[in-house]
């Protein structure tokens, strides 16, 4: 990816692994732009937000315990996918990145 793209697309990237609202606020800025760094980033956030969501939704079947463990497991992902952002990578999230790269190929 040149250099120029991840300079511009950096802050909308790194806005969208700030919750679920800075993931929407990207979404909005970057619906202008259309940069395609920024929406790598967007489509890895979209899709870790709503793995979160539906296991917050079931926590109530899988126990704390299990929540805990899945919830550490999230964070990791998490992790990894903001400091790709960071050094201007578009390194997918570990199991499940290209899954959501297909699913959310709409959004960017």
């Amino acid at each position: 990816m040149e250099n120029q793209t991840v300079q511009e697309g950096k802050t909308m990237a790194l806005i969208s692994y700030i919750t679920w609202i800075g993931t929407l606020i990207a979404f909005v800025m970057n619906n202008d732009k259309h940069n395609s760094f920024a929406a790598f980033h967007i489509r890895q956030m979209v899709g870790l937000s709503l793995f979160a969501f539906g296991i917050g939704f079931l926590s109530k079947y899988i126990g704390t315990f299990g929540f805990g463990i899945i919830g550490i497991f999230l964070f990791i992902l998490w992790v990894i996918g903001f400091m790709g952002a960071i050094k201007g990578e578009e390194k997918k999230v570990p199991f499940v990145g290209d899954l959501f790269q297909d699913w959310f190929k709409g959004i960017g």
